[in-house]
C-alpha cells in the first residue's frame, strides 16, 4: 500500500489539496499498477514560522508567500 506524504506550509486551499490528492493517486496507480484504494495521501501543514530553510525562518526568508 503506497503512502504519499506532503509536508508544506499551512494555508493551501481545499481545492488545491483535492487536486493534489486526485493527481497523486492517479499517477501512483498508473506508475505502480495498483488499485486507487491502495493509495493513501497525507498532507501535513506546518506553520511557516515553524519551518526553517538555509538558516532562516521561512517567515523571514519568504515574507510574501
Amino acid at each position: 500500500m503506497p503512502i504519499l506524504r506532503l509536508e508544506t506550509w499551512a494555508g493551501i486551499s481545499k481545492e488545491v489539496k483535492r487536486d493534489f490528492v486526485e493527481t497523486m493517486t492517479r499517477e501512483t496507480v498508473r506508475i505502480l499498477d495498483c488499485p486507487p484504494e491502495a493509495v493513501t495521501v497525507i498532507i501535513d501543514e506546518v506553520p511557516k514560522e515553524n519551518w526553517g530553510a538555509a538558516g532562516e525562518l521561512c517567515t523571514e526568508r519568504f515574507p510574501d508567500k
